[in-house]
C-alpha cells in the first residue's frame, strides 16, 4: 500500500521543486502538495494522509500552527517541518507540534530517508490506539523534586549552565528532550551528542530558559502512576546501563559514534515504560500486577495486556523524534535482538548485554558463570560468548566502584 504524503509551502517554486526531486518516489509515495494551510485542512477534511512536510513562515497560518491543528484533528500522522532558517521566536513554536525539523535546502536522499523512516516505525506498534498516543506525545514527565530544582534554577540570577545542566543530567525525561532537540536541526546544524550535559550547553542557557518557561518543553510527572512503578528506580537503571553500554564499547576498542550510540542506547533504552506509565497507567498497573503474580517478563506481560511492548514504544517516539538509527534500533530490539537482521556487533548488542548485565548485577551484585547461559544460543551466533564474559567482569568493576570514571 503507498504512503499518502502532503507538502505544504506557500512558494510556488518550493513545491514544484518538491515534486520534480520526488517523481521517483511515485510508485511509493501519493503525493498531495498545498500552498496555505487553510488548503491543507482542505486537503486533510476529505483524505487520510501519513506524514505532513511543512514550511513554518507561511501567511495568515503559520507552520506551527498548521501542526498543532493538524496534532489535534489527525494524532497518528507524522509531522516534519521543512524549513529555511527562522527566527528563533518561530523555531521555539515548532518544537511541541513537529516530531522533527529539516533544514533548507535538503538534498532529495535526506528527505526521502527521514518519510520513509517515519513510515517503516509505524509498522512497530500493531496497537491502534498506542500509536495514536506516542504521536501525540510533545514531552515526558519528569521527577517532581528535579523538575522543581529545575524550574528554581531556571528563575534563579545565579544560576550556571553547569547547574542547570547537572540537573537535567538525573532524569530520563529532561534528558531524553534535550538529546532530541540537539541532535536534529532545531536549533542549527544537527550534532552528535550522547551527554545531556553537552547538550544542554550547546542549546545555551537562554535558550534553554526559553524551552523551560516559554514552551514548556519539561513537565512534573502528576499522574497517579501505577503502584509498583518507580520513576526514580527506572532512571539509576538507565543510568547504569548506560555506563556499562560505553565500557563494553570502548573496551571493543571502538569509534566515538558507535561509543556515543551505545551510551544513549543504555540510557534510553527504557523510555518506552516511561510513555506507558503516564499514558495508559491502568492498563500498566495490570501489566506490573500480572508480572507480580505470574513472575513473567515484563515485555511479555506488555504483550499479554497492551500488544505492543516498552520497547516498541519507546524506539517508536524517538524515531519520531529523530534520534539516529542506530539507537532506536537497539532500544527496539533490546529485549529481542534475534529479530533484528544486523549480524556483527553494534550498540544494539551492547545494549542488550549491558541491560542484562545491569539486572543481574542489581540482583546478587556478583556475576557467575553461568549468567549469560540462558542467552548463549544468540552469543554464539554473534561470535561473542567468550567477550561476553570479558564483559561481565567490566561491568562488575563498575558496580563495585573499582572503574569509576
Amino acid at each position: 500500500m503507498k504512503r499518502r504524503i502532503l507538502f505544504v509551502d506557500d512558494e510556488p517554486k518550493v513545491l514544484h521543486g518538491l515534486r520534480r526531486m520526488l517523481r521517483g518516489m511515485r510508485d511509493e509515495w501519493e503525493m498531495a502538495f498545498a500552498e496555505s494551510g487553510a488548503e491543507a485542512l482542505e486537503i486533510l477534511s476529505r483524505d487520510s494522509y501519513d506524514v505532513v512536510v511543512s514550511d513554518m513562515r507561511m501567511p495568515k497560518m503559520d507552520g506551527a500552527q498548521l501542526l498543532s491543528e493538524i496534532r489535534d484533528r489527525y494524532p497518528k500522522m507524522v509531522r516534519i517541518v521543512l524549513s529555511g532558517h527562522s527566527d528563533k521566536e518561530m523555531i521555539l513554536k515548532s518544537v511541541r507540534p513537529a516530531h522533527q525539523y529539516l533544514s533548507k535546502p535538503c538534498d532529495s536522499q535526506t528527505l526521502k530517508s527521514t518519510v520513509k523512516r517515519a513510515c517503516t516505525l509505524r509498522d512497530l506498534l500493531s496497537q491502534e490506539a498506542l500509536t495514536e498516543i506516542v504521536s501525540q506525545m510533545e514531552v515526558l514527565p519528569s521527577l517532581p523534586s528535579l523538575y522543581s530544582e529545575l524550574m528554581d534554577a531556571i528563575q534563579s540570577p545565579d544560576s550556571s549552565m553547569e547547574q542547570i545542566g547537572g540537573i537535567i543530567s538525573r532524569d530520563l525525561a529532561m534528558t531524553t528532550k534535550v538529546l532530541q532537540l540537539v541532535n536534529s536541526a532545531f536549533f542549527g546544524v544537527p550534532r552528535h551528542i550522547s551527554d545531556p550535559a553537552q547538550a544542554v550547553n550547546l542549546l545555551g542557557i537562554e535558550t534553554v530558559k526559553a524551552l523551560v518557561l516559554t514552551v514548556g518543553v519539561f513537565s512534573a510527572f502528576r499522574k497517579h502512576a501505577p503502584n509498583r512503578f518507580h520513576l526514580d528506580r527506572l532512571w539509576n537503571h538507565s543510568i547504569q546501563t548506560g555506563a556499562y553500554a560505553r565500557e563494553i564499547a570502548q573496551s571493543e576498542n571502538t569509534d566515538k559514534y558507535f561509543i556515543d550510540d551505545a551510551f544513549m542506547g543504555g540510557l534510553l533504552h527504557d523510555v518506552g515504560k516511561l510513555v506507558l506509565a503516564t499514558s495508559v497507567p491502568d492498563d500498566y498497573g495490570r501489566v506490573l500486577e500480572l508480572i507480580r503474580r505470574q513472575s513473567m517478563c515484563e515485555w511479555e506481560a506488555e504483550a499479554q495486556i497492551l500488544k505492543a511492548t516498552h520497547a516498541e514504544v519507546g524506539a517508536y517516539l524517538l524515531g519520531l523524534w529523530g534520534i539516529p538509527d542506530s539507537i532506536v534500533e537497539a532500544i527496539a530490539f533490546h529485549h529481542q535482538p534475534e529479530r533484528c537482521p544486523v549480524d556483527s556487533l553494534s550498540p544494539l548488542t551492547v545494549v542488550y548485554l549491558a541491560n542484562l548485565l545491569e539486572h543481574e548485577l542489581e540482583a546478587s551484585k556478583e556475576v557467575s558463570g553461568n549468567d549469560l547461559k540462558a542467552h548463549e544460543t544468540y552469543l554464539q551466533k554473534m561470535a561473542l560468548m567468550d567477550r561476553a564474559h570479558a564483559w561481565q567482569e567490566v561491568c562488575s568493576r563498575i558496580k563495585h566502584g573499582e572503574n569509576n570514571r
